[in-house]
């Protein structure tokens, strides 16, 4: 990544913060657009600090020549687009804008590369929600998934997998070099207190004293990556000759009950699972009831191997939500 310009849209969001802090560490030459509709300035603090990072508030639905003019022809050798909303609560208020920057931001962002740079590398950030609630165990990327197409969640699972078939035209159709990560379950520091997901959730509650909201019976399950594994994942799948057009899950395939989660969270927080309370609520629509990713085909391309165990990952998510929380 040594002086190679690389595009990030959503930059300023969790997982597109840490990772261009990981890629200037690389040398690279990062020019980061956000429209900070979901996003926190605030987490490229460090980045802002680095003379080779640039940031253009810009929305990456828009023509990228509309927000990148001021660059003159500066040609990216990679493009990692990763706005959009990613919690429920949060796309689910932003329906369209979650949908359009996803399709339609995806294939300017495309057009765009094969018009100023047509071997540079495109890196969508697409899902474990592409598999819907799946009814294959564990998910594999062959699995094509089940997914309500006109439900609550359907702006975004169906966002996401318009985004990948918009990739693989343009792969087959143009030759472009396209690699499709398909995220699961992502936790660490900088995860929005306020975004309505599991980890957040749990933490806020139990720093607050407050019952820890369960939806279902708790049996569900999900598998949790720590953000920096994550982003080591995401450069490995950018700049591995051999992953051009391939999609590939990207996650932990660790897997814990969603009542399991719940415990190991607040004894983290307070030091014990004494005191815990559970406050049981209905399970929202489509919500999956299993997922944990077959992760062979990263570790076998890419060597892509989690190396954060839960319970540290949990202890530097809690230390940060210390600092934010009141």
């Amino acid at each position: 990544m040594q002086n190679k310009h690389v595009l990030v849209t959503g930059a300023s969001g969790f997982v597109g913060s840490h990772l261009v802090d990981s890629l200037l560490s690389l040398g690279a030459q990062v020019v980061g657009v956000d429209n900070f509709l979901t996003g926190n300035k605030n987490n490229l603090t460090q980045a802002l600090a680095n003379p080779q990072f640039q940031l253009l508030e810009a929305d990456a639905i828009e023509e990228p020549s509309s927000y990148l003019t001021s660059l003159g022809s500066i040609q990216f050798e990679y493009i990692f687009h990763l706005a959009s909303p990613a919690s429920p609560p949060r796309y689910q208020q932003h329906p369209q804008l979650t949908y359009r920057v996803n399709s339609l931001g995806t294939d300017r962002l495309l057009a765009f590369l094969q018009k100023t740079n047509p071997t540079g590398r495109f890196i969508f950030a697409s899902t474990s929600e592409v598999y819907g609630d799946p009814e294959e165990h564990p998910q594999k990327e062959s699995y094509w998934g089940h997914v309500n197409p006109n439900g609550l969640r359907s702006c975004y699972d169906e966002g996401k997998r318009l985004g990948e078939t918009i990739c693989g035209v343009y792969h087959r159709q143009f030759d472009l070099d396209v690699r499709i990560a398909r995220i699961f379950n992502t936790y660490g520091p900088r995860l929005d207190s306020k975004d309505g997901r599991i980890i957040s959730n749990f933490i806020t509650q139990a720093l607050a004293g407050e019952k820890l909201s369960v939806y279902g019976d708790g049996s569900q399950t999900r598998s949790y990556c720590y953000v920096a594994d994550l982003v080591q994942g995401l450069i490995a799948l950018a700049v591995n000759n051999g992953a051009r057009g391939q999609t590939i899950n990207l996650g932990n395939p660790e897997e814990f009950s969603v009542e399991e989660t719940a415990r190991l969270v607040y004894k983290a927080v307070k030091g014990t699972d004494q005191g815990l309370e559970l406050e049981h609520k209905t399970l929202p629509a489509d919500d999956p009831v299993r997922r944990q990713p077959d992760i062979s085909l990263a570790n076998s391309l890419l060597g892509f191997e989690p190396q954060v165990k839960f319970a540290e990952g949990i202890k530097q998510t809690i230390a940060w939500f210390r600092q934010i929380v009141v």
